[in-house]
């Protein structure tokens, strides 16, 4: 994820305010709603990015404690898989 994915998720949200607002002004409650949603999607995908940004950076600065972590998460989800 980059910038881009971030900004695309911010354009989503005000695309989703504009949305609402044109429902709201028709008095059409479905395009409010779909505006709404269009709005909590576009918060999540920027969160994603923000989120996909933090564990890159995480990883170049501590590489032997994700490798840690993603050796643990690996083990932890064998456990469970395994035992069907």
């Amino acid at each position: 994820m980059s910038q881009a994915e971030e900004f695309e998720g911010k354009a989503e949200k005000l695309a989703g305010k504009v949305q609402e607002g044109i429902g709201r002004l028709t008095g059409d409650t479905e395009t409010e709603i779909h505006g709404k949603a269009r709005q909590r999607y576009g918060e999540a995908q920027s969160a994603l990015a923000e989120t996909c940004d933090t564990v890159k950076s995480f990883t170049a600065d501590y590489p032997m404690t994700a490798l840690g972590i993603a050796a643990g998460i690996g083990f932890l989800v064998g456990v469970i898989t395994g035992r069907r």
